[in-house]
């Protein structure tokens, strides 16, 4: 066993379980966004009606825009309904779950919001390296370079946090297995590099996650976040 480092986690872990996506784009929206996380931040995933998607954070007075090739930063201005954020060139409109924006030479309309995708782009716009979900009851489970491991279940009412000095680990094949404790909880984590179906949604993740918070089985799946 040994301590738990963000480092370790970036490359062995993730590196070596995962295809991850362009690590390069994920440093690129963290450094945007600074090293303090606005707690009150939301983040959307708008697909247009054009086929063109992008990813909205939106804090106070400001938003940013993660588009695919660049990555904007607009003013919060004056609108007659909802949210609008704008500077000389691009236009970022929204109301609810809907959004419309005006960038040089094409507008992107009928643009609605992904909620399940969305949910994994602010953990990750909030720093977290590797996510995994699962059901009956529904948990998550989330490692990264702020909290380290953040285990949370009966759907979001009962949270576990584990600091990195408490936090051992090691690999073997493909294969990571995580313990740890606090004053009261004690978890251990298995990870595995096979592919997993989320019973509910059947979406598909490239990593099994096992959880064993005192004593008591969790089964799901997750994938890597950078």
């Amino acid at each position: 066993m040994t301590t738990l480092h963000y480092s370790f986690i970036v490359t062995t872990l993730l590196a070596t379980l995962l295809a991850c996506t362009d690590p390069n784009r994920v440093v690129e929206q963290r450094e945007a966004l600074g090293n303090q996380v606005d707690p009150n931040a939301q983040t959307f995933v708008f697909e247009c009606g054009d086929d063109f998607s992008f990813t909205a954070r939106v804090e106070e007075q400001n938003a940013w825009l993660f588009l695919r090739r660049d990555t904007l930063q607009l003013a919060e201005v004056a609108a007659a309904s909802g949210m609008k954020f704008a500077d000389k060139e691009h236009t970022f409109w929204m109301k609810g779950e809907e959004a419309m924006l005006i960038t040089p030479g094409r507008t992107h309309k009928d643009c609605k919001n992904n909620h399940r995708k969305a949910i994994w782009e602010h953990a990750k716009l909030n720093g977290v390296d590797f996510r995994a979900v699962g059901n009956e009851p529904g948990w998550v489970l989330e490692i990264s370079n702020q909290a380290d491991i953040l285990f949370i279940t009966n759907y979001g009412q009962s949270r576990h946090a584990f600091a990195s000095t408490n936090v051992s680990s090691a690999t073997q094949g493909l294969t990571t297995m995580y313990e740890a404790r606090n004053d009261q909880d004690r978890i251990e984590i298995k990870l595995t590099a096979t592919r997993c179906g989320d019973t509910m949604s059947d979406e598909k993740f490239p990593v099994t996650v096992n959880v064993l918070l005192n004593q008591k089985e969790f089964n799901g799946c997750g994938r890597a976040l950078h």
